[in-house]
């Protein structure tokens, strides 16, 4: 077995790492499947497709409260923390299999003629001429708005749910640790309340407590924040990529394929919830102790030439062939679907929207995140 000097470290706080990660997860996931991560705290990364899945399925290495920054709330808000993110095996399995039928690809298509009238309203609310931040004006307020409709959330509260929208977007910290108690508050408003779609739904289901169903609300807030740097990558994708563009253009059947395309190749999550080993291990010849931390490089696998032909080249018309985007396993997405439809919807609008799209201010406006790859601005004419 190599020793452990010789699994490759990767320094989160190098402003290369950080300015282009998907080439120093590259470096390292041809030298070995197993990484290591240091700057925040040492981890342990996997580099690799297969070897990631295998992870993610893993039972020995379970995510929990150690998997996440947990907020300091009081302590009534506390029991509301515990998401089904945290839970695993038949806890976990149990709750999955309960409100997975509200997050089908068959309801989120169904929800689709509701996002098209959300998207059409946020891009005519656009100045009619000059540069425009899709990123501020479109991207991030987008996913908000669809959550409000999901759930039920009133007009005129819904400015509230903005602001908490652009607090969980600028990540962890003391603004977030504050909009905390607010999400829950109005989660269990919404529960309380007669409810519709979704709540309405979940609220129908057996077996369902009120408390796992106002957990499930806040946390629809947290992760279904997702596609606003989704989309927002994937339009500055496009517009490095003109030939793509064009072919979009060109032939807008191709958008659904190409969603896919563009989570593969610029998703934002950088690196999977870091799960904790339970017991001492060997993970492809690294020894790796009872609790320290592992996670995956989705920056890595999505690009692994094992598993997709010239991976580093974005390609629309690409068969989806089994990218890592939304994670893998008993944890993948719950609202995957919904992140899909929401951004074929937006991308597509975008292209009517604006016949002849640019970058407006080109230069600098990545955020230097070790976790998530987003912009900070995305200035647009066109």
């Amino acid at each position: 077995m190599p020793p452990v000097q010789q699994v490759p470290d990767i320094d989160l706080t190098d402003p290369a790492v950080q300015r282009d990660p998907f080439a120093a997860y590259g470096a390292a996931r041809e030298r070995r499947p197993v990484a290591r991560l240091t700057g925040f705290g040492p981890m342990w990364v996997v580099t690799r497709h297969e070897e990631a899945r295998a992870m993610l399925t893993d039972p020995r290495l379970a995510l929990g409260a150690g998997s996440y920054q947990r907020p300091e709330v009081p302590e009534h808000y506390v029991p509301y923390l515990r998401t089904m993110q945290e839970m695993e095996g038949e806890e976990h399995g149990r709750l999955r299999r309960l409100v997975s039928p509200a997050f089908s690809a068959r309801r989120a298509l169904e929800f689709r003629p509701r996002i098209e009238r959300i998207v059409e309203r946020l891009l005519a609310a656009l100045p009619a001429d000059g540069p425009v931040d899709l990123l501020r004006d479109f991207a991030q307020p987008l996913p908000m708005e669809v959550i409000c409709e999901l759930v039920g959330v009133p007009e005129d509260d819904r400015p509230r749910w903005h602001e908490y929208g652009r607090t969980v977007l600028a990540g962890a910290g003391l603004g977030f640790a504050a909009a905390v108690p607010g999400i829950i508050d109005g989660a269990r408003e919404i529960v309380a309340g007669p409810g519709r779609d979704l709540v309405a739904l979940l609220k129908t289901v057996d077996g369902l407590a009120e408390q796992e169903l106002v957990t499930l609300v806040w946390q629809l807030v947290l992760a279904g924040q997702t596609p606003a740097n989704l989309i927002a990558n994937a339009i500055e994708a496009l517009l490095a990529h003109p030939g793509e563009l064009a072919a979009l253009r060109a032939d807008p059947a191709l958008l659904t394929g190409a969603v896919d395309e563009l989570i593969r190749w610029c998703g934002p999550a950088l690196l999977t919830i870091p799960r904790q080993a339970t017991e001492d291990l060997e993970l492809h010849g690294v020894p790796v102790r009872a609790g320290e931390p592992v996670t995956a490089s989705i920056a890595a696998v999505n690009r692994d030439p094992r598993v997709f032909d010239d991976p580093d080249r974005l390609d629309v018309r690409r068969a989806p062939a089994g990218h890592l985007g939304f994670a893998y396993g008993p944890h993948f997405c719950l609202g995957a679907s919904l992140a899909r439809v929401q951004t074929e919807v937006a991308l597509g609008a975008v292209l009517r929207r604006f016949p002849a799209l640019a970058i407006a201010e080109p230069g600098a406006h990545r955020a230097p995140d070790p976790g998530t790859w987003r912009l900070t601005a995305l200035p647009v004419t066109g």
